[in-house]
């Protein structure tokens, strides 16, 4: 159960400043996580703006019960900074059901992004995006930053047909992608592929299969439009 929530943190109705950075109009967004249709979980994200720098505060909380008690759980918080839209630095934690745990950090240097993570001291380049999918410029984006395991991932974006979605009991035109990413020897199973749904830059849903049991799961924004 543990691969659906290789949810890496998203966020995400936004307007779009001097620094092409999409920041929602009361500077908070909240998803809901959906499996079996249920709501197995929330992701909330925060935007403190400071002058030129932004902080993107999110955190992911899933907690799966079954017959009352705890089946599955999952909690992730990052920070990342942004100044006049360059990415700077990132701290974090992971925390997955099996008891791995990762401290996920980065820093800007002169030269690189210097991260650590699940294998160690890593060295970036230092105009290397972060794989949260809030940031639709990611997308044009051949490899990224993965901030659940602080490790490099190489992409592949697919642009598909517009699709008419339903979102709040609103039906929009939507932007529509499919998104890979390659695995890591690390990973304990495969990365999976996800369908995004954009709309006005913004991020309205998304949604995966969990490569162990196939179930769909929906991440779908809660407060949009209203």
């Amino acid at each position: 159960m543990r691969y659906f929530i290789i949810l890496i943190i998203t966020t995400l109705s936004f307007q779009l400043n001097s620094s092409s950075i999409y920041i929602p109009k009361d500077n908070e967004v909240s998803f809901d996580v959906i499996r079996k249709n249920k709501i197995i979980g929330n992701l909330n994200s925060k935007f403190i703006e400071n002058g030129d720098e932004l902080i993107l505060h999110s955190v992911l909380d899933i907690d799966v019960k079954v017959l009352f008690f705890p089946a599955y759980q999952f909690y992730q918080e990052t920070k990342e900074k942004w100044i006049n839209g360059h990415f700077v630095s990132i701290e974090g934690f992971t925390d997955f059901e099996d008891e791995r745990e990762y401290y996920i950090l980065g820093n800007d240097t002169d030269e690189y992004f210097i991260a650590t993570g699940m294998e160690g001291e890593i060295k970036l380049d230092i105009n290397i995006l972060p794989l949260n999918y809030w940031n639709i410029e990611m997308l044009k984006e051949k490899e990224v930053f993965d901030t659940q395991k602080g490790i490099v991932r190489k992409i592949n974006v697919l642009k598909m047909e517009d699709e008419e979605i339903l979102i709040n009991q609103k039906k929009i035109k939507a932007n529509k992608f499919i998104f890979n990413a390659t695995k890591h020897p690390m990973d304990k199973g495969p990365f999976p592929e996800y369908t995004l749904w954009y709309f006005d830059n913004e991020l309205i849903k998304m949604h995966f299969k969990n490569p162990k049991d196939k179930k769909l799961i929906k991440i779908i924004r809660n407060d949009w439009g209203k």
